[in-house]
């Protein structure tokens, strides 16, 4: 997967959410049965490619769009869609362009998205079908009850992810507190949380592309996701085994893995630089996971805190004068540290066994 133009598709599928004044003039041009033909942005590619029409270079509104687009050419925008630059031109992109589409403007927007890398639109006349062309990609707008039926069909399933990943979350804290943490463990924890990182991506492609009719499942999704993240980089910083590797490295080795890989916890600890083989053995955490989770306690104090003790079993059985020794400890944060974990670790054990 190509991070990068999916990112791109993004920024374009914003400039069609509803509420958008582009998608407003497309809806306008749907209802009216017409089709149309349009280019966003006016780039070095873009020019030769066009033949004829009007320099217009006027404000982008929906009835504008709506009223241009009766003319046969295509529409050209700026890159913002913010204003209508020329109409009704002939775009004559090159003929050799392989293609796949049928109709004559189908044919010329996706040669023409191929040649240039430029986002173009077209409506389709007969069906009312709205189809964005980006480089090699072919994307079908869909109907907004149709997007909102498959947007909470993917936050369910979110939300019984979160509830997994909460409980391989509650039950590793505590084996954590108990140093009895397994291989297995930590891998199955950093593998729902992946996975949950993942669907959420797929819930967020849908909000972008509802715009203003997202906005409920925007919040739904900011809740079922926060701090995922977070526990992501800190399960990977308390278990990778290889110290030299970069963090972020191997955040991005995560990110690669396909869904089966993924799946597979021999590949996850492969990624973590630990013995797939041994995946019962018992491991120590280092403890970033728990002491993030003590308030008030900033990043700095955690990585001091890790570089003194080494794993989580030492730092909850060193003494106040101890941890009073870490640099930006001293003794009120000592005390609050030492009663945080002491906390954590009576909570997590509530969680597990009662």
């Amino acid at each position: 997967m190509d991070l990068a133009r999916d990112d791109e598709l993004r920024a374009v599928l914003v400039l069609l959410a509803p509420g958008s004044v582009l998608r407003e003039g497309i809806e306008r041009i749907i209802r009216a049965g017409r089709g149309a033909l349009m280019v966003i942005g006016w780039t070095p590619e873009i020019e030769p490619l066009v033949s004829g029409g009007f320099v217009i270079d006027i404000a982008a509104t929906s009835q504008r769009i709506a009223e241009l687009a009766k003319m046969d050419g295509a529409l050209v925008l700026d890159e913002g869609s913010e204003r209508i630059l020329r109409a009704n031109v002939h775009l004559v992109p090159d003929p050799w362009i392989e293609t796949s589409e049928t109709g004559t403007r189908h044919r010329s927007a996706e040669r023409t998205a191929r040649q240039t890398g430029a986002p173009v639109i077209t409506v389709s006349e007969s069906m009312g079908m709205v189809t964005l062309y980006l480089g090699d990609r072919k994307h079908v707008v869909e109907e907004v009850s149709a997007l909102l039926v498959r947007a909470n069909q993917a936050l369910s399933t979110l939300e019984r992810y979160r509830s997994r990943l909460d409980e391989v979350s509650a039950t590793l804290s505590a084996r954590e507190v108990e140093d009895a943490v397994s291989v297995r463990d930590a891998l199955l924890c950093l593998q729902r949380a992946e996975m949950l990182r993942r669907i959420a991506g797929e819930v967020e492609d849908h909000v972008v592309e509802l715009g203003s009719e997202g906005r409920l499942i925007r919040l739904q999704l900011d809740e079922l996701i926060a701090s995922v993240a977070d526990d992501r980089e800190l399960l990977v910083r308390d278990y990778l085994a290889d110290r030299r590797r970069k963090l972020s490295r191997v955040l991005e080795d995560l990110t690669h893995l396909s869904t089966d890989e993924l799946l597979d916890t021999s590949r996850v600890a492969e990624v973590l630089s630990l013995d797939p083989d041994a995946q019962d053995r018992g491991v120590t955490p280092r403890g970033y996971r728990l002491l993030s989770r003590i308030p008030r306690l900033p990043a700095v104090v955690i990585e001091r805190l890790v570089e003194r003790f080494g794993t989580l079993p030492r730092a909850m059985e060193a003494t106040l004068e101890e941890l009073g020794e870490v640099e930006g400890v001293g003794p009120a944060r000592a005390r609050s540290i030492q009663e945080g974990l002491r906390r954590l670790a009576e909570a997590s054990l509530l969680e597990r066994y009662v």
